[in-house]
């Protein structure tokens, strides 16, 4: 990931959109879960990372699910947990972010980053992407578990947050958040890098261009654009 420079530079940009408007950022308490392919900690060296995976340039292993059960991170002593392209790997992501808000203090910040299904991306997520997508889903888990990265539905965080199906009741009594003003980040710019497989040879001037006009298009037209939506949650002061 470090060789491809577009790659990088379309993670530094996401990354200061995730944390744009948080005050004093490299002075926070911040856990980042599924840290195996981010290079966050690159740009933000006060990031706690961690992965179910055993990895030797992380900080911890964790499995998220019991995060509850985790005595390395004390109960409301993290100032923000962030998770970028993770959600839809998990088997039940909402009671994951359930316990996740006991260790986050109070007005502390749960940021989330994960696929948006507009006119453009859900032709690529359905149609090229190597991860499998399914609106087709009676509850918000996944059915199937076959590993930590093969198991995925993307459309999985869609559906809770944009489904209309109420999913996202129960992190209402946790968390205050509007998904209305959930932010839209990129369409075509990511594919453009070639993602972490491969690497396309497109110069970094001309990419950093095209970055900014791809951001241009999904932010003013994001139904028809956008291929990821960045949500902030905040946890309840009471």
């Amino acid at each position: 990931l470090l060789k491809n420079r577009n790659l990088l530079f379309w993670y530094e940009k996401l990354f200061e959109f995730q944390f744009r408007g948080i005050e004093n950022i490299r002075g926070k308490n911040i856990l980042e879960i599924g840290s195996g392919t981010s290079p966050l900690k690159f740009f933000y060296s006060n990031v706690i990372t961690s992965d179910i995976m055993d990895l030797d340039y992380l900080d911890m292993v964790l499995d998220c699910h019991a995060i509850d059960q985790c005595d390395a991170i004390k109960r409301e002593s993290l100032d923000v947990i962030v998770v970028t392209n993770v959600l839809h790997h998990l088997k039940d992501p909402l009671a994951f972010m359930l316990k996740a808000a006991d260790k986050l203090k109070k007005n502390g910040s749960f940021i989330l980053t994960e696929p948006y299904f507009s006119t453009v991306s859900t032709l690529i997520y359905e149609k090229l992407h190597h991860e499998f997508s399914s609106f087709n889903i009676q509850k918000p888990q996944l059915s199937k578990i076959d590993g930590p990265l093969s198991s995925a539905n993307q459309a999985l965080p869609y559906m809770i947050f944009f489904g209309n199906r109420g999913w996202d009741t129960p992190l209402k009594s946790v968390f205050k958040y509007d998904v209305s003003a959930a932010q839209h980040f990129s369409s075509l710019s990511y594919m453009m890098t070639g993602g972490i497989s491969r690497k396309l040879p497109i110069p970094f001037g001309l990419y950093k261009f095209l970055f900014q006009l791809d951001m241009r298009y999904s932010q003013a037209y994001p139904r028809l654009f956008s291929s990821f939506f960045v949500l902030r949650l905040k946890k309840d002061s009471q």
